[in-house]
């Protein structure tokens, strides 16, 4: 793309340059008019010399348009107004042809001189307005970050001849350069970049590479929060540039924006898709498994009670089989409500009970499981009644019980303790032993994940998770915690409302409305 003309004599040539073309100028006219002097008048000869004023104005800028103006004055005195070669003046209208001479040329230099720089600018407008243009479609198919950071390097190396670094906050809110050549900064930048992501505001560093420039941090300002800082190196007189600068950002913070929600959606449809595709997995494992189990307990319990006995060893060895056939179905069936719970397809049959008769009847269930953990109960005969599903939650305390009795000591209580709120009914389920991991508070509701490092404990990671699904189901909320004594303890709510009106008359006359 060839320079124009006159971006090359504004921005290439030098002052003095400049000056001396417009001096050369006044000579050049001063040639033309000279031979023509005794066949011109005055007026004629003073044209030539305006004509020369408006050139060097219109191509050199106002300072030489001025220098050019009083030059020609000169000349045209010294040459053509009697007494020739002189300064001086012999008749007083030659003073008013003068003075109205220099005015003319001066106005004519200030109106083209001006026209030339808005025009100039005009043209410098236009010129970033398509670069604009073209960052923008640039950024809109960016895929990256490096390539949001590439484009805007690019577009302010050539547009501003400045530096430029963009700076991301990682999941922390540390501020992480994307440009390969952030060798340039410094802790003390990394440390305004930090105060620009929390603040939001524009901060202006005297820190550079090089003297005479000034860093500028620019907020991303996004839809929500600031979601990066724009680092530019300007001079420290190029604030006309500020405008400019402020249109990148918001360009910069929508293309930043943008991969930012479409990396969240992929994320969010990848794990839908993963989350699917593992209950169908889990739920056709365990359709399957299910019926070569119940061969095993069938065949167990047919080895026991032959006509024949058989020797001690095979009896053990048949009770031995049926145990972990049970143990294996009892995981089956966990398998299966999670994924019945996941896939939606549970209808929750609520009916007001009271929560003292679930614990008991789940108790019952877990029969030899809690022999060795006697369970001590606190504040279940005092509770209202509660609207809930009687079957899930016995599941839920089954397996809060189950995982009480496999982690803590032998001997040691589990304690059940609940509470009404205003709103909110809590129930607490503790136990001794070492607890929870406590970086891992709110994994251990997660599918597959265990309380603890893997160890002689049977398990698979499900039974939290079924709590959790059960409980939301109900409109509660499930979480974990070490108690300051020492233990584990998990915690459910369950909303109160308010129970049915008891008729006691018709209750103690056995006549039910």
């Amino acid at each position: 793309m060839p320079v124009p003309l006159n971006r090359l004599l504004f921005e290439s040539q030098s002052v003095r340059f400049r000056y001396l073309l417009a001096l050369l100028a006044c000579v050049l006219a001063l040639g033309v008019a000279l031979p023509l002097r005794d066949v011109l008048d005055l007026a004629n000869a003073v044209m030539i010399f305006l004509l020369a004023v408006v050139l060097v104005a219109s191509r050199l800028g106002r300072g030489p348009a001025v220098v050019a103006s009083l030059a020609c004055v000169a000349l045209f005195d010294f040459f053509f107004v009697p007494p020739r070669f002189s300064l001086a003046i012999s008749h007083g209208q030659y003073l008013v042809t003068f003075l109205v001479m220099l005015a003319v040329s001066l106005l004519i230099g200030q109106l083209t001189a001006g026209q030339q720089r808005q025009a100039f600018d005009a043209g410098r407008r236009e010129r970033i307005t398509r670069a604009l243009y073209d960052l923008a479609k640039r950024l809109a198919g960016a895929r990256q970050p490096g390539e949001v950071d590439r484009a805007l390097r690019d577009f302010i190396g050539r547009q501003l001849g400045a530096g430029a670094w963009l700076l991301l906050p990682d999941a922390d809110g540390t501020p992480r350069a994307e440009s390969l050549e952030a060798g340039a900064l410094g802790t003390l930048d990394m440390q305004i970049g930090r105060m620009v992501l929390d603040s939001g505001r524009v901060i202006e560093s005297g820190a550079s590479e090089r003297p005479g420039r000034r860093r500028h941090f620019l907020p991303l300002a996004g839809a929500g929060e600031v979601c990066g800082v724009l680092i530019v190196s300007l001079a420290e007189d190029a604030t006309d540039e500020l405008p400019l600068l402020e249109a990148l950002t918001s360009l910069a913070a929508t293309a930043v924006e943008r991969l930012h929600f479409v990396a969240a959606a992929q994320s969010a449809q990848l794990e839908a898709e993963s989350e699917r595709l593992r209950s169908s997995i889990l739920s056709a494992l365990s359709h399957d498994v299910r019926t070569p189990l119940t061969a095993l307990y069938g065949m167990a319990d047919s080895l026991a009670m032959l006509r024949q006995p058989l020797p001690d060893e095979a009896c053990e060895l048949a009770a031995a089989i049926r145990e972990q056939a049970l143990r294996v179905n009892g995981m089956v069936d966990k398998l299966l409500d999670m994924a019945r719970l996941q896939s939606g397809r549970v209808s929750l049959r609520k009916e007001w009970q009271s929560i003292e008769e679930v614990v008991g009847s789940s108790l019952q269930l877990l029969g030899p499981a809690m022999a060795r953990h006697p369970v001590r109960t606190s504040g279940l005969g005092e509770l209202p009644l509660v609207q809930f599903d009687a079957v899930l939650l016995e599941r839920v305390f089954c397996n809060l019980f189950e995982n009480a009795a496999k982690y803590a000591p032998p001997d040691t209580p589990v304690q059940v303790s609940a509470r009404a709120g205003a709103d909110l009914l809590e129930v607490q389920v503790r136990s001794s032993g070492d607890g929870f991991p406590p970086d891992r508070l709110e994994q251990v509701f997660e599918l597959f994940e265990r309380g603890g490092s893997e160890g002689p404990v049977a398990g698979m990671g499900v039974g939290l998770a079924i709590c959790r699904s059960i409980v939301e189901a109900h409109g509660g909320t499930i979480r974990a915690f070490n108690p300051p004594k020492g233990g584990g303890c998990v915690a459910f709510t369950l909303p109160l409302g308010t129970p049915p009106a008891i008729d006691v008359e018709a209750l103690e006359s056995g006549v039910l409305p």
